[in-house]
């Protein structure tokens, strides 16, 4: 420590502060510092999270930005405690490096709700903070950036503040209990003043705290106000980078056609393509598909199209009745799981049949369609290998290009830019590795692959088809007994086979957000049913909420209306969990929703849980004649801690026009063993003028912090169809809406 180097850091390799004790077990050490091997001339790191230089203060965003706005809250996290303001920090996507694990990645997947805050419940959430610790998963998703980040990346610029401070204070020979700090500086009782980036390299000397003291809420400066966002002004002015940006010296440009039949690797002959305009190679990529590379992007999509390449099927159901078949016998196999088991509902259901509410719910297969299509650009020159890309999973694409290429962990660069859109789909790899596996057969060439919509469309790994059927009774205008019955292929099994991973047990993804919701029923069962895989799934936004979301708050409404009781208050008389009530009661009074609306209006009214976050969501709509017409949206949510309270209102109102452009307009069908849909004419959303109008009110009586990207998005749907159900009696049990209800544009 005392032989200072250009590569030297405040905290040094072994104090990975902001998340992971120091000692004590295996896994509480820290991971290695990864700024050791990128830091510049003059550059200090404080932790994983901080570097200081002669231009001031940068903080590491560990977590992928996609328009989430996640790049400036987690700075702010870092820049309270730190002392500084958001205009004084320069912040960066961080390395690909397991010191940057999601650690509260799994909570959600313990046999407790969410909402449970007993002892039990809190024991199993941090028990699977080992498997995320030894996991090392760098990952953006589940809406867990924020709940990650939390304590953590408060403690980095806490500690980062103590270091400099301990510094001043030798330096000046005073105790630090005299020494305060404010807009990058430290300050003493004698108009003592100097600036963190002239205490970095002498705060070296000062050993790192064990424990630092975080500010009370109270005595916040910048977390819990609305702040400008640090990406605002290079998307406006169009200097930001995402994957389709990225430009290297000397690269080409390619693009991939992959099996439309999801089988394996398919025979043709590249004579015609290589033949064309700019074609410098067609590479076979294996069951990745076949690369053809050019001087420019156009030339290899129109090569790509004059391939005649012989495909093989995948053994499935060759068309869209086959794969709704397989779903529906999926309800004759042994259930996969039975998450929620209250009172006896076998002898609950023992009524005759006039006294038994049923129904059956569909969901298709949905894209995500992000608007950046899946892309990657790589470099295999000198045992070193450079990935740009947008990835919600960069540990991964550093581990793929270590797999393939043989290189040394330090020798693989993964370079994380900005993402357009993921929704799930850049947790995916095959994108990454078509690139690095193109890049070390053109050794020494840099190599970017984009996918045309085409392919991202028929080629996507999509959100699972999936039914639910239910069966209830009703007692004094309660729910006596309620059978939710739920089939879908497995998205989380379907993940972990393609990271070479088996899960054991049930699949949470099946039944989330219906097993865990917070409705006190006395006969109460939720079954879940596996569907067996045939298009390939994943992470959708939301996940198995998105679905489910629909169908019981669809039914909710339908029990409510039998026993002739207001939705709302049929739903409260249901709920006891204070915080879910209070947000089903500030969405009704925001919306208005015991006052009369004006002629052809009729409101619909949904609840749900998920991700921890209750959301409750008010559509109001508009009957012109024969069509629909979406007027205007209210929102209530808690997220316990409200950090930037504008942030978090943008993320619910994207959450809702992202769940109803998937209720009304979206589906993925399959014919001739293929997907149908090809581009945004036939899988479209919702535009500017068929949007409604939306309010949002934020409420923080949660006990702990919890993340918003995707809570927002399950009740769109149940709302939407409880609102249609009113306008003309027709109860919808399926999407999209557009196949039974007219729209206006």
């Amino acid at each position: 420590m005392k032989n200072l180097g250009r590569r030297t850091f405040v905290f040094g390799s072994a104090a990975v502060v902001g998340g992971f004790a120091l000692g004590y077990y295996a896994y509480k050490k820290p991971y290695k510092n990864p700024l050791l091997e990128d830091l510049e001339e003059g550059e200090k790191s404080l932790n994983p999270y901080v570097i200081v230089n002669k231009d001031g203060v940068t903080v590491i965003a560990p977590r992928a930005e996609m328009g989430q706005g996640v790049m400036t809250t987690l700075a702010a996290l870092v820049a309270e405690e730190l002392d500084v303001s958001m205009e004084q920090i320069k912040v960066i996507h961080g390395p690909a490096s397991r010191a940057y694990f999601n650690e509260v990645l799994l909570t959600e997947a313990v046999p407790f709700t969410s909402l449970d805050e007993s002892s039990a419940a809190k024991n199993a959430r941090s028990a699977t903070k080992i498997v995320t610790k030894f996991l090392g998963w760098q990952i953006t998703g589940g809406s867990t950036s924020v709940h990650d980040a939390y304590d953590k990346m408060r403690e980095a610029g806490a500690a980062a503040r103590h270091m400099l401070v301990a510094a001043a204070a030798k330096k000046w020979g005073l105790n630090q209990d005299l020494l305060s700090t404010q807009g990058g500086f430290v300050t003493g009782k004698l108009d003592q003043k100097i600036s963190y980036q002239d205490l970095a390299e002498d705060a070296v000397s000062v050993r790192p705290p064990k424990k630092v003291k975080l500010k009370n809420r109270s005595d916040w400066n910048i977390l819990g106000t609305s702040v400008q966002r640090v990406d605002m002004q290079e998307k406006v002015d169009a200097t930001a980078t995402y994957g389709v940006d990225v430009r290297v010296p000397g690269m080409l440009y390619a693009t991939v056609v992959q099996n439309p039949f999801f089988g394996g690797p398919g025979k043709y002959n590249p004579k015609n393509a290589l033949a064309m305009r700019g074609v410098k190679h067609v590479v076979d990529l294996g069951e990745l598909g076949i690369a053809v590379v050019a001087t420019n992007t156009w030339y290899a999509m129109q090569a790509a199209k004059s391939l005649q390449v012989d495909w093989p099927k995948k053994k499935m159901p060759q068309d869209q009745a086959g794969h709704e078949q397989a779903v529906q016998e999926a309800f004759l196999q042994s259930r996969d799981s039975r998450n929620r088991n209250d009172g006896n509902v076998k002898k609950a259901l023992a009524k005759p049949k006039d006294k038994i509410i049923s129904g059956f719910f569909r969901s298709p297969y949905l894209a995500h369609a992000t608007l950046e299509p899946m892309n990657a650009t790589a470099l295999w020159k000198g045992n070193r290998l450079d990935v740009w890309l947008g990835s919600q999973l960069p540990t991964r694409v550093k581990y793929l290009g270590e797999k393939i290429t043989g290189a040394k962990s330090t020798n693989v660069h993964v370079h994380n830019v900005f993402l357009g859109g993921g929704f799930g789909r850049r947790a995916e790899n095959d994108f990454a590795e078509q690139a690095i596996r193109l890049a070390h057969k053109l050794e020494g060439t840099p190599v970017k692959i984009t996918w045309s919509r085409e392919e991202d469309t028929t080629r996507d790994m999509y959100r699972p088809l999936s039914a639910a059927k239910y069966e209830a009774v009703l007692e004094n205008d309660r729910i006596h007994a309620l059978r939710l019955e739920l089939a879908a292929p497995a998205v989380a099994a379907s993940q972990a086979s393609r990271l070479g991973l088996s899960i054991p047990g049930p699949d949470v993804t099946i039944v989330m957000a219906a097993w865990d919701a917070p409705y006190k029923i006395p006969n109460f069962q939720v079954n879940g049913y596996r569907v067996k895989q045939m298009l390939p799934v994943t992470s959708w936004r939301s996940v198995g909420a998105s679905q489910n979301g629909f169908y019981l708050e669809s039914i909710i409404d339908e029990l409510a209306e039998k026993a002739g009781v207001d939705p709302v208050e049929f739903r409260l008389a249901h709920i006891e969990h204070d915080a879910c009530r209070k947000v089903i009661e500030k969405a009704r009074d925001l919306s208005g929703w015991t006052t009369p609306l004006a002629a052809n209006r009729f409101r619909g009214f949904a609840f749900c849980v998920s991700f921890g976050v209750p959301v409750a969501q008010v559509i109001e709509i508009q009957k012109n004649g024969d069509k629909i017409k979406l007027h205007k949206a209210y929102i209530a949510a808690d997220v316990g801690v409200a950090l930037d309270p504008r942030n978090v209102k943008a993320q619910l109102q994207g959450g809702m026009l992202f769940g109803l452009s998937a209720a009304i307009k979206q589906k993925i069908t399959v014919h001739d063993g293929r997907v149908e849909q090809t581009n945004f004419h036939l899988f479209d959303s919702l535009r500017l003028k068929e949007a409604p109008a939306i309010e949002v009110a934020i409420l923080e009586n949660l006990p702990s912090i919890r993340g918003i990207g995707e809570p927002g998005v399950p009740p769109a749907a149940p709302a939407l169809a409880n609102a249609i159900y009113r306008a003309t009696g027709k109860r919808i049990r399926s999407m999209p809406f557009t196949d039974q209800v007219e729209f206006e544009v």
